[in-house]
């Protein structure tokens, strides 16, 4: 084992290397890997060594990390951190406010509003619907506002230009776009899924994505299609599908196990066949199709083929396991499925905050042959408080336990089984908030309901599409139950 604080002098001894921050474990890669992937201060540090292995400046003192003093030079007292999560260094004089530093200022602190950017071009996205779900695309123009807007970068580590929002600012967004239409909100939603990739592929493949604003990555779901392991990449050929904003996308991903030269499947350190995300520009796929559903028609949820292309190592990477990542911060310790779920969430709690909105409407203006008007119904009012309640207190829980797991959240190691299943149970409930508020107000319409081209239909559509959705499963419940009295020994729960 060699140990040193100098790069430079690592890159011609080993092969491999460990990062170690205030004794924990950053990250292990090839010693090659490494000047394109830095892990925040430790490679920051390190880099910018006097040449004999010693960091320049002043290294931040972290409260009860005392050997840390020694890093201060004499007679310069150490610098306590507020809230330690990445903290700034000063290299050479100047203060390093590089990409990977202060994870822990908020998105509204850093000037940024995405529930406000959404609000703003949502009667865009409403004049819009009807010609989405006919062309199942969304016009050039409103993808422009869309992209202006930073909107499919939530989620984006701000080392590739991202805006790494938290998680329920995020879910405040989706669902103010989903207001106003459920394909552009569902299609938001998996970009920024999909942009939870960048942080497990090499820091140069991100940027290549991601430098253009229009950077934008869509995928299906993994199947039983498989790569094999070639010399400098992978070889691919299958087909995919539900590919949501394929027709926005700008890249593609594939998701499959590795088939070795010798023929085994290549395992992950789990002790299962790890799945690996190949990803290449969207011209390299023949488009499937196929997606000629009841609702959530304008996703354009559609497969793709691959015959036999080459990915360069370089643009693959796995996101099974997020301590493999390379970017620091509490957005990150989340899983990706969780964050899947809190999207799933957003377009719910979008789609019935609009229908309810328009039964209230409707029910101030509409009177039934041979009943009162619906607004002054005694049984309308107090279905209509008790969904109003129900979407408030999905929407808080959900938000409560966001907040919560993301204040406890480690810079590095992954959140724990507790706050996973904290986070699945709160997206499960508030999808089903959404869903029985989308039921109610349908039957409670009427025959307002049921015609083409009115506030419900479509959405009543898009609402039983997405309740279809593996995010929208009964059989959370039951998991998260069954955790609760026994554990996940195994560690299956992601």
């Amino acid at each position: 084992m060699f140990i040193s604080h100098d790069l430079a002098v690592v890159r011609h001894i080993a092969h491999r290397v460990a990062v170690m921050y205030l004794g924990r474990l950053v990250e292990i890669a090839e010693t090659t890997a490494l000047p394109d992937r830095p892990v925040g201060v430790p490679y920051r540090t390190a880099g910018a060594s006097d040449g004999r292995g010693r960091p320049r400046g002043r290294l931040p003192f972290r409260a009860g990390v005392s050997d840390w003093r020694g890093f201060a030079p004499r007679g310069v007292k150490p610098r306590r951190l507020t809230n330690p999560r990445v903290p700034a260094v000063n290299v050479g004089g100047r203060p390093n406010h590089g990409p990977f530093l202060m994870n822990h200022v908020s998105a509204l602190s850093r000037g940024l509003d995405p529930v406000a950017q959404a609000r703003n071009i949502g009667p865009m996205i409403a004049d819009s619907a009807h010609e989405i779900e006919r062309t199942q695309d969304i016009p050039k123009p409103l993808l422009a506002k869309i992209i202006e807007a930073r909107l499919p970068r939530m989620l984006l580590p701000r080392s590739v230009g991202g805006d790494e929002v938290e998680p329920w600012i995020y879910l405040r967004a989706i669902e103010e776009i989903s207001r106003h239409d459920g394909s552009v909100g569902w299609n938001l939603f998996v970009a920024n899924s999909a942009a939870l990739i960048a942080p497990f592929i090499p820091l140069s493949a991100a940027k290549a994505i991601y430098d253009a604003p229009a950077g934008w990555i869509a995928w299906g779901p993994p199947n039983q299609y498989t790569c094999h392991a070639v010399p400098g990449g992978y070889r691919v050929t299958g087909q995919w599908h539900f590919a949501s904003g394929s027709r926005q996308a700008t890249w593609m991903g594939a998701h499959c196990n590795v088939i070795e030269p010798d023929g085994s499947r290549r395992l992950n350190r789990f002790g299962r066949p790890t799945v690996r995300t190949l990803l290449y520009p969207k011209d390299q796929r023949t488009p499937v199709e196929d997606w000629n559903t009841l609702g959530m028609r304008g996703t354009a949820s559609e497969g793709y083929r691959l015959d036999d292309v080459f990915i360069p190592e370089e643009f693959t990477g796995t996101r099974e396991d997020p301590s493999l990542r390379r970017d620091p911060g509490p957005l990150y310790a989340f899983p990706m499925q969780g964050l899947y779920s809190v999207g799933v969430a957003g377009v719910a709690l979008g789609i019935a905050r609009a229908m309810l909105d328009e039964f209230i409407s409707l029910a101030k203006a509409k009177t039934p042959r041979g009943l009162q008007r619906l607004a002054d119904m005694p049984v309308v009012q107090s279905d209509v408080a008790h969904r109003e309640a129900a979407l408030g207190s999905g929407r808080a829980y959900l938000t409560e336990i966001l907040r919560d797991v993301w204040e406890s959240a480690d810079d590095i190691v992954p959140i724990d089984t507790d706050a996973r299943i904290r986070v699945r149970l709160g997206c499960a409930n508030a999808i089903k908030a959404a869903i029985e508020t989308a039921d109610y107000v349908y039957k409670a319409a009427g025959v307002s309901a049921i015609f083409k081209g009115t506030p419900f239909e479509r959405r009543f559509r898009d609402m039983h599409t997405l309740s279809q959705q593996i995010q929208s499963r009964d059989a959370h419940y039951e998991m998260v139950g069954k955790i609760m009295f026994n554990g996940d020994p195994d560690g299956l729960f992601m």
